[in-house]
């Protein structure tokens, strides 16, 4: 059966950011479904000593079953906070309720699967009815050295862009996090996320922000 917990601390090499951020996730399957969980915090971005940004995810998954799908509900949530010239500032993520159906796919020694989600998605005083594609995926190579997971998401969102000193709305967002891992123990890795966004975070068009991490698996 599948378990992982761990912690990863990343450097952010991406335009303008060059900053830590901290994941602890969680993924826990058991005989009902699975629990999945993670927050991300980001240090001294945007001229903030300290936490610059807190984000959470926490989702819930029922077999429907013994077919490979399953029920799937979730929450989303988070704040940050930024310096404009002497003074401090600080903006909301807005909440968001998620709920739909996946499909779960594992080969047989679990050295691969991908997750294939379709979810309603309500944004709290912006959308009662939205959307959201996610898919998820890892692939343990080599031995299980070399781990190849991440996560892509595109989702409707009305959300304003800044780009040249001039603003334009999108209503759709695209973000995907791939990240590379080598094992150097079953228990510590060394790695790379690309964080890749399309009109995601308030920036127009394509970004990509690479980071070099590391993680201990509990």
């Amino acid at each position: 059966m599948l378990y992982a917990q761990n912690l990863q601390l990343h450097y952010d090499f991406g335009k303008d950011r060059k900053h830590l951020t901290s994941t602890v996730e969680l993924f826990k399957p058991d005989k009902w479904g699975s629990t999945f969980f993670f927050v991300d915090m980001d240090y001294g971005a945007n001229d903030v000593k300290g936490v610059s940004l807190a984000y959470f995810e926490i989702a819930r998954s029922f077999n429907l079953g013994k077919t490979p799908l399953a029920a799937h509900i979730e929450y989303n949530g988070g704040f940050g906070q930024y310096h404009a010239g002497e003074y401090p500032h600080a903006y909301q993520i807005e909440d968001a309720w998620l709920g739909g159906v996946e499909y779960i796919y594992n080969n047989e020694d679990f050295s691969r699967g991908i997750t294939l989600q379709m979810l309603y998605k309500y944004i709290r005083d912006k959308h009662n009815a939205s959307f959201q594609l996610t898919l998820v995926w890892y692939l343990n190579m080599l031995n299980n050295k070399l781990t190849f997971t991440g996560f892509a998401d595109y989702w409707k969102e009305d959300m304003w862009l800044f780009q040249d000193e001039i603003y334009s709305k999108t209503r759709f967002v695209f973000m995907s996090e791939p990240q590379l891992w080598y094992n150097f123990t079953p228990n510590f890795s060394a790695g790379s996320e690309i964080e890749t966004g399309y009109n995601f975070g308030g920036i127009k068009g394509f970004r990509i922000n690479p980071t070099l991490g590391i993680k201990w698996t509990f």
